[in-house]
């Protein structure tokens, strides 16, 4: 039997709104992913055994899922659903044909429900644009007992990541209007903090999670000064901007939307908006072009699309 290829292995999600009929759709443009078992021991070695070793015994198990892809026009989507705070079913399986979307229902594959608990976005300048999904199980995972039947999905597009900016204004009352100014890299991460729900009246050694917190925060780069000439009428948030906001130490209101028009500074369809806190503000000055880092932290809940 032939090598199985990456291609040919996938993950799939089942498509809820599909309604009564039971379809799975890929990740659709992914580009890696990894199942990740874990079997949490303790030693359980005890007078009664000879010698010192130590013996092992599985308390609890654990699965985590990690998919990477080039697809990030669904952004909103996904944004909205790790807010959900709601598990999902997934599987994996090996897959072929139509841009590897039949699954064949292998002896490996399996299922289980699994929350999505940590998603980054990565907009870069003159790079396609990114995204990195987690999911942690909740409760057992078990072989699949028939091929899933899959909705293929038409391939996304590649989006680059100067079309996506990040827009704040001066306070937390006015609408964010202003670019990073020479903006260089773009990140957005959102994580979903869960706890260990089981109890003694939990069957097998499955852990079962609920979720406990939502925090999400934006990561952004630019030079310190360029040398582009500014012919949009949109203003920019400069060094000194950011420093003053930073000093004052209160939050902004901010969005990452998609962006057009002269020096990519019109915005278009929003992706999330929000509250900002800056909480830290890095300069860098190699021999090279000077620069600075701003990490700025959501302050209460985000919107998805507005």
């Amino acid at each position: 039997m032939a090598t199985l290829k990456g291609k040919n292995l996938r993950v799939l999600i089942h498509n809820d709104a599909s309604g009564s009929s039971d379809t799975w759709n890929v990740v659709g443009m992914s580009t890696n992913c990894s199942v990740q078992y874990t079997n949490n021991t303790e030693n359980a070695n005890h007078k009664d055994i000879v010698g010192i070793a130590q013996v092992p015994t599985v308390v609890s198990q654990a699965c985590t899922i990690s998919v990477e892809s080039l697809n990030v026009t669904d952004a909103a989507a996904i944004l909205a659903a790790i807010k959900s705070l709601q598990p999902m079913l997934l599987c994996w399986d090996e897959t072929s044909t139509t841009n590897n979307q039949t699954a064949l229902g292998q002896n490996f594959a399996r299922k289980g429900m699994f929350y999505m608990n940590d998603v980054s976005f990565q907009f870069d300048n003159r790079t396609n644009a990114t995204k990195s999904v987690q999911f942690t199980s909740t409760g057992k995972v078990e072989a699949l007992t028939a091929a899933p039947n899959v909705e293929v999905i038409t391939p996304g597009s590649l989006t680059k990541g100067q079309n996506i900016r990040l827009y704040l204004s001066s306070d937390n009352t006015a609408a964010p209007s202003k670019v990073i100014a020479s903006a260089r890299t773009l990140q957005l991460h959102v994580s979903l903090s869960l706890e260990d729900a089981t109890t003694k009246d939990t069957d097998g050694n499955w852990v079962v999670q609920e979720p406990t917190e939502l925090t999400w925060d934006i990561t952004t780069s630019a030079l310190v000064r360029s040398n582009d000439v500014i012919t949009s009428q949109v203003l920019g948030q400069d060094l000194a901007a950011i420093e003053a906001l930073k000093e004052d130490g209160l939050p902004v209101k901010g969005k990452i939307a998609n962006a057009s028009g002269d020096n990519n500074r019109t915005a278009g369809i929003p992706i999330i908006s929000g509250s900002l806190l800056i909480t830290q503000l890095t300069l860098n000055s190699p021999l090279e072009s000077a620069s600075y880092e701003t990490q700025l932290t959501g302050y209460g809940d985000y919107t998805v699309g507005t």
